[in-house]
């Protein structure tokens, strides 16, 4: 089955010297690229870096879903798989007014060592404060195509998954296919996986559906962000 888009090479070259070609024909399943990446030089001073885009252009769709109901509750569980050293985490922590519990995890240790080192205040950057005292924030690193040893079944209302499902791809779809199903595993009754992509809706869906057939997959459009449209793809557990 064609994949579409995945990675725009346009995307992937974003704030990115080109020195060995664009990316677009390397494999994306594979660690050691992402180790050399994580391990570049970051532009100027940022301590975080997005592929596609970041926390200020996700908080419209994600904010809305961590408060309803959740008065009395704890604060909810929120997973990002294959978090690199996206915003996605560190905005959620340093400016959702919620409550959130937010675990970032992926199968590079140069990522999740650089994170880590952003809680740790090692990194030369302002300290991590978080918007709601009641608020947590940890990176471990996993695979994402198995989860068990970082996240029980059924543990999080929240998984986020920005363009890890369209790296994983292009090792094959059977690889894309248990992304999904760990991501569903670990999901909480009635809880909500996002996924962020370029990738067009007559592309993905046929393969959230197939893939989740007892949970409703909806569509929203994104951008366009730096001239490219994204789709948020969401798989809301019925159970």
């Amino acid at each position: 089955m064609a994949l579409g888009r995945l990675l725009h090479p346009v995307t992937l070259a974003a704030g990115r010297r080109r020195a060995s070609g664009s990316l677009a024909g390397s494999c994306l399943a594979d660690r050691r690229l992402w180790d050399r990446l994580h391990a570049q030089v970051r532009p100027g001073s940022a301590a975080t870096f997005d592929w596609f885009f970041g926390y200020e252009e996700a908080q419209g769709l994600l904010l809305p879903l961590l408060q309803q109901g959740r008065a009395g509750q704890p604060p909810p569980r929120v997973l990002d798989v294959g978090c690199g050293t996206s915003s996605l985490c560190t905005g959620l922590y340093t400016k959702c007014p919620h409550p959130v519990d937010v675990l970032g995890v992926d199968f590079s240790p140069v990522a999740v060592a650089h994170m880590n080192g952003l809680l740790e205040n090692c990194q030369g950057q302002p300290p991590l404060c978080p918007a709601h005292p009641a608020s947590s924030l940890r990176f471990r690193q996993a695979d994402a195509q198995n989860l068990g040893p970082a996240a029980p079944s059924g543990s999080f209302q929240l998984v986020l998954d920005k363009g890890t499902w369209d790296a994983v791809a292009r090792g094959g779809l059977p690889g894309a296919n248990r992304l999904l199903s760990e991501c569903l595993r670990v999901l909480s009754p009635r809880g909500t996986l996002i996924q962020f992509s370029d990738e067009d809706p007559d592309v993905r869906l046929p393969c959230l559906e197939q893939g989740s057939p007892s949970c409703a997959v909806t569509v929203q459009e994104l951008g366009p962000l730096r001239g490219l449209t994204y789709f948020a793809y969401l798989v809301q557990s019925s159970h």
